[in-house]
């Protein structure tokens, strides 16, 4: 069965801990760190080169989607696990048969506008986004086709690239 050309999702992140500007100056980097295995899963089996990326600050105030990012390199071992000295260290992860992965992104612009929760869950378009459900808390994942072209053209985003 083919893959969908092109697949959407959303990665959270702290602003303090590494926050959108911080990205835009980088333009590229890997997203690791997940400790989770449905989001692993995900960075492992799903998100694909071209898949576009809504890069969402968590544990913010506001909490808001700020920024578009696309995938440039594929789920491959996070090298996190197995540094003794990483926060991310997994001391049961073994390199030859990893448990953890990650994905790398390139920055692709800022929403001009920052959509707030509150905002994306006034939104009827948006009832159905995974990140709007009670108890979502994954930090990587899915955001469907209409979602993705709704919160670029809510935000001012590029709505093809």
């Amino acid at each position: 069965m083919a893959r969908p050309a092109r697949r959407y999702w959303l990665f959270k992140s702290e602003p303090e801990t590494y926050g959108f500007a911080q990205f835009a100056k980088d333009r590229k980097t890997f997203w690791n760190g997940v400790r989770n295995y449905q989001a692993r899963n995900l960075l492992r089996d799903e998100i694909a080169v071209g898949d576009g990326v809504l890069f969402y600050h968590s544990n913010a105030d506001p909490m808001a989607i700020v920024g578009i990012a696309k995938v440039v390199k594929a789920g491959y071992p996070d090298s996190t696990a197995f540094d003794a000295n990483s926060d991310y260290h997994d001391p049961d992860s073994d390199p030859a048969a990893p448990t953890w992965f990650m994905v790398d992104i390139e920055c692709v612009a800022p929403l001009r506008e920052p959509l707030t929760r509150e905002r994306l869950k006034a939104e009827p378009a948006l009832a159905d986004m995974v990140l709007l459900q009670r108890g979502s808390r994954l930090s990587v994942q899915p955001v469907a086709a209409a979602e993705w072209q709704r919160i670029l053209k809510l935000g001012g985003g590029t709505e093809s690239w």
